[in-house]
């Protein structure tokens, strides 16, 4: 069982910086696959970033390629999404995840673990 957290949601101008942390509970945290969705208004969830239990490998929707980063610390049990050059079409409410198929995956449907997500901004 892991219970994840995120934080680090706010208000931020086109062109600003954010960092989003997801904080896991459970001893097995390092075992896991993580990855970042998001969720607009009426929109589906789309896959954003994910990350490889080690933090070897990772892979990024082509709308985030070169502006986000995702990395993880398990010593801390964190996950993080560094986000640059934001948009306002990166506006959601963003979510981590976390998935014990031993790879990562662009479907939500492949996650077992969610966070309850933090709300990001961008104003125009």
């Amino acid at each position: 069982q892991v219970q994840l957290v995120e934080s680090g949601g706010g208000l931020v101008q086109a062109g600003g910086s954010l960092r989003l942390s997801c904080a896991a509970s459970g001893r097995t945290f390092s075992s896991y696959t993580m990855g970042w969705f998001r969720q607009a208004p009426g929109k589906v969830r789309e896959f954003v970033a994910t990350i490889s239990w080690r933090g070897s490998s990772t892979y990024y929707a082509d709308s985030v390629k070169g502006r986000f980063t995702i990395s993880r610390d398990n010593a801390k049990n964190t996950v993080y999404l560094q986000m640059n050059s934001l948009k306002p079409e990166d506006t959601a409410v963003y979510y981590c995840a976390a998935n014990n198929l031993g790879r990562g995956s662009v479907y939500y449907n492949e996650y077992d673990y969610w966070g309850q997500g933090t709300q990001v901004t961008v104003s125009s």
